[in-house]
């Protein structure tokens, strides 16, 4: 199980790296703001073409 775990993770790159990471360190309370933190890098990323663009302005 800890093999196949491990094998998806490295797939993942530098994120697989990170959440490895934080499992071995046993930052468990820290993946919220981590995954927060991604989707709104996502979501300004997809923003910046989009027609929500005047929306997500507001927002910040």
């Amino acid at each position: 199980m800890a093999k196949a775990v491990r094998k998806a993770l490295s797939r993942l790159g530098i994120m697989g790296e990170l959440l490895q990471f934080m499992w071995q360190r046993k930052l468990w309370w820290m993946m919220p703001m981590v995954i927060v933190l991604l989707l709104v890098g996502i979501l300004l990323i997809f923003a910046q073409s989009s027609a929500i663009a005047p929306f997500i302005y507001t927002l910040f």
